[in-house]
């Protein structure tokens, strides 16, 4: 069952300064049933440009789900440097056939720059690191502007993931994260992809069930962990995006 509309209670007319951990958790909880695009509209009624969403373009869902409340809403794309070509024909495709204003999120060192700082592929040798340095420093810059953001990330991704809200404060950068999709599962994702006929990554069809950077995403046997593919035989299942 859908939880009923927020509509223009106290908690929707808040101002940017009057966000924190219990308005977000009041909110997380009359949406935690409710549907993607009942959350979506909430967010867009809520935050309209002020809102940000973040798109690894693995599938088109959010930027379809946001573009079509919000024109032009603007997409972050964190462009690492090490992206399939796959992953950057799927944003190209995106930014053609939707209503969006994808923004290229990149660090501030070039892959080359950044060899000759700390030595050739920091990846293999310091993957934590070299996420700071490509994904999560640029990310934290890129949202400054914005009051809140919107991410892809389901509970059924990663076991550190498994309580994953719906809205939550995001203290590392000071705004709203929202997790329209939180609850959804692989099922729930096709599903909205055929019913809008979205673009697509031809990697997950592939065996890359999780797509990130090139370098460090595998083909994960069937069956397997979704997330195997990822950082494999390292020590490391998240690059710090979502996790504090």
């Amino acid at each position: 069952m859908n939880a009923p509309p927020l509509g223009a209670s106290s908690l929707t007319l808040l101002n940017p300064s009057e966000w924190n951990a219990e308005t977000c958790a009041q909110v997380n909880e009359r949406l935690l049933s409710a549907s993607a695009a009942h959350i979506a509209d909430w967010a867009a009624a809520t935050f309209g440009r002020r809102l940000a969403v973040a798109a690894s373009m693995q599938d088109t869902i959010l930027p379809h789900l946001f573009g079509t409340r919000i024109p032009g809403v603007d997409v972050l794309f964190l462009e690492t440097g090490y992206h399939f070509p796959e992953t950057l024909a799927t944003r190209d495709a995106a930014a053609a056939a939707l209503d969006i204003t994808v923004v290229d999120v990149t660090p501030k060192q070039t892959v080359a720059e950044q060899d000759a700082a700390y030595g050739k592929d920091l990846f293999a040798r310091d993957p934590g690191l070299c996420c700071q340095l490509r994904k999560m420093d640029p990310l934290r810059d890129a949202l400054a502007g914005y009051d809140a953001w919107v991410t892809g990330a389901r509970r059924v991704d990663a076991v550190t993931r498994s309580e994953l809200p719906v809205v939550s404060w995001d203290a590392k950068h000071g705004l709203v994260k929202i997790n329209p999709l939180a609850l959804w599962d692989d099922a729930a994702v096709e599903s909205y992809q055929d019913t809008h006929g979205l673009p697509r990554n031809p990697l997950v069809a592939q065996g890359y069930p999780s797509i990130g950077c090139l370098p460090c995403t595998q083909r994960v046997a069937p069956g397997a962990d979704p997330r195997s593919g990822r950082w494999a035989g390292l020590d490391k299942t998240e690059c710090g995006i979502h996790v504090g």
